[in-house]
């Protein structure tokens, strides 16, 4: 079963809807996979749904960070959309919140452009 399930809510924008779990291992190696589709495509806005995640660790956050960095590479906006409490308290003890875009919805990161 898939980590991640996609939607395109526009044709340059690609929605990645995360699990409870953000934890890397084989999930990091198919988000991976996802993003380098995307950008291959042309794809100009990357949005990470987060709404149900439930459990991030440190290499949860490599993922985001790995991600981040796939993405200005190829000139792609990428936007953290829907993110829980637990979640952005990590994001805020580590610093990133400085690093990402983040946005209350989907819909907002969507509707950015």
């Amino acid at each position: 079963m898939p980590a991640f399930i996609t939607s395109q809510p526009q044709p340059n924008t690609i929605v990645v809807h995360f699990g409870a779990q953000a934890i890397g291992g084989p999930d990091a190696v198919e988000l991976a996979s996802i993003l380098r589709e995307g950008v291959t495509a042309g794809v100009g806005t990357v949005v990470f749904d987060l709404a149900a995640v439930d459990v991030m660790n440190s290499s949860g956050l490599g993922m985001l960070v790995s991600s981040l960095t796939t993405l200005k590479k190829s000139d792609s906006a990428f936007f953290l959309a829907a993110v829980p409490e637990k979640v952005m308290a990590l994001l805020t003890m580590t610093h990133l919140t400085t690093v990402f875009m983040i946005v209350p919805t989907v819909d907002d990161a969507v509707n950015a452009q």
